[in-house]
């Protein structure tokens, strides 16, 4: 993986079965604001799926940071951001009951993802 932030992340696909439980590691340690959990931030964010270690999203890929509220996004952004900052990179390795659900309609329910968020801006 790559670890320079403002640069989009490479995941390597993982080895072993995916955790149970959330992960969270910081990659790059943030000097600025610290986001809290009813923080809106700015992040730049690439999501792979665990088992195939496929890319499903990226804002890299569009060009451009996104802006979101906590409080609106999976439980494990909801719990993996907070503590996080500006300037951070953070590596989420998000189980399917934190992420969108064990089952269901969204093309994602059901597996476990992997995020590499860096941390623009929290408001």
């Amino acid at each position: 993986m790559t670890d320079a932030p403002l640069t989009k992340p490479e995941i390597d696909a993982p080895e072993g079965p995916a955790p149970a439980e959330l992960e969270i590691v910081d990659i790059v340690v943030g000097d600025g604001a610290e986001a809290a959990a009813s923080s809106t931030v700015d992040v730049h964010y690439l999501g792979v799926e665990y088992d195939s270690g496929e890319e499903f999203d990226s804002s890299w890929s569009r060009g451009e940071s996104v802006n979101f509220p906590l409080k609106a996004l999976i439980p494990g952004w909801q719990l993996g951001i907070p503590g996080m900052q500006v300037g951070g990179r953070r590596k989420l390795t998000v189980p399917a009951a934190l992420a969108y659900g064990e089952s269901g309609g969204h093309p994602l329910s059901g597996k476990t993802l992997i995020f590499v968020i860096d941390l623009k801006g929290v408001s």
